[in-house]
Formats: structure tokens, C-alpha cells, sequence
């Protein structure tokens, strides 16, 4: 399977990603290209030391709209089959959503549909909760609330601050990620097969 991963800043998740198909752990399958919206995307350069291709599609002055359409544009060029979103500071438009139909999946820093949005972790700690964690799930046209795909539990501690409990849930993050891609992928089963 083709994967496509989509990044605005460092690409932790991406990095996880692209190792795991690298070394087999999600069979079959490959990264082809990460797509960044930011030319300063620090993942960029991370994915090119792992062999993997690399586009920057610049927002400046485009709609939403134009903008998606330029990565959907670089995705299809590359038969990419599975979209994966690993940090990517954007909201997809519908177009985007109906070009990839149940084939984009993103992480989240909550479990879902507790505290989605921005600052996630924040808002766990804001109000209170004794347990968070982190979801992959599919996006849709909402704000993170697409079919719950995976979810894993983290303990959020008294002494927690915003980073300890986001260092934590990233750790997590990564192994349920690839978990999630790995399950996808060898399911073979629609929706995720063209």
C-alpha cells in the first residue's frame, strides 16, 4: 500500500511511521512522499534522510481549496492509497475528503471525542481528568470526530504540566499509530482498498 503523510512541523509521528514500513512492522506497505505546507517543517528534512520523497505545497495567497487541490494533485500523482496526517496544522476541505474516501486517518492527542481541536492536553488538565490518551481515527468533514479507528489510555499525573503529559502521550502516540496503519493496511478490506 502507498502511504502519503502529511506534516506542518517535526513529523515524530511521520518519522514512526516510515521507520515501521522500513523494518516490515506495517507489511506491504510504503511511504512515498511527505507533503509539508511549511517549507521550514523540520520532518522534511527528516524523511529525506530516510529515502522518502518530499513536496512542499506553499498555502500563501491559495484558498483552501486551491491549496488542497495541489496536494491531492501530488498525492494521485504517486497512486498514494492511504493519507495519513501527522501533525498537519490544517483542516481539510470537502473536496479533499471526498478525493480520498475512508483513506485519511489522523492522530490525536485526546481520546476522542473528549478535548479535540487545538491544545488538547491543555484542556485535559483544564478540566480535570485523571485519564487521557491519544486516538487515531478517520477524518471527515468535522473537527476531529471521524470513526474512531484505535485509542490508548495515558494517566495524567498531580504533577503534571502541559509538556510532561504531551511527552507522555507522544510516546504512546507512536506505537498506536503504526498499530492502527498496520491494522489498515492488512485488512485489505474497503474502505481502505481503492
Amino acid at each position: 500500500m502507498k502511504i502519503g503523510i502529511l506534516i506542518s512541523g517535526r513529523g515524530s509521528n511521520m518519522v514512526a511511521l516510515v521507520d515501521a514500513a522500513q523494518r516490515g512492522q506495517i507489511p506491504d506497505s510504503e511511504a512515498v512522499v511527505v507533503i509539508s505546507d511549511k517549507p521550514s517543517a523540520a520532518g522534511l528534512e527528516t524523511a529525506r534522510e530516510r529515502g522518502v520523497e518530499t513536496v512542499v505545497v506553499e498555502r500563501t495567497g491559495q484558498t483552501r481549496e486551491e491549496h488542497d487541490a495541489g496536494i491531492i494533485s501530488e498525492l494521485k500523482r504517486r497512486d498514494v492509497e492511504l493519507v495519513c496526517l501527522a501533525g498537519y496544522m490544517r483542516l481539510l476541505s470537502s473536496d479533499f475528503i471526498q478525493a480520498f474516501p475512508n483513506r485519511i486517518v489522523n492522530i490525536h492527542p485526546s481520546l476522542l471525542p473528549l478535548f479535540p481541536g487545538l491544545d488538547a492536553q491543555r484542556q485535559a488538565l483544564e478540566h480535570g481528568v485523571k485519564i487521557t490518551g491519544c486516538t487515531v481515527h478517520f477524518v471527515d468533514e468535522g473537527l476531529d470526530s471521524g470513526k474512531i479507528i484505535m485509542q490508548r489510555a495515558v494517566k495524567v499525573l498531580d504533577d503534571d504540566t502541559v509538556e510532561s503529559l504531551s511527552v507522555r502521550i507522544l510516546e504512546q502516540e507512536h506505537e498506536l499509530y503504526v498499530q492502527a496503519v498496520r491494522t489498515l493496511v492488512t485488512s485489505r478490506t474497503e474502505p481502505i482498498r481503492k
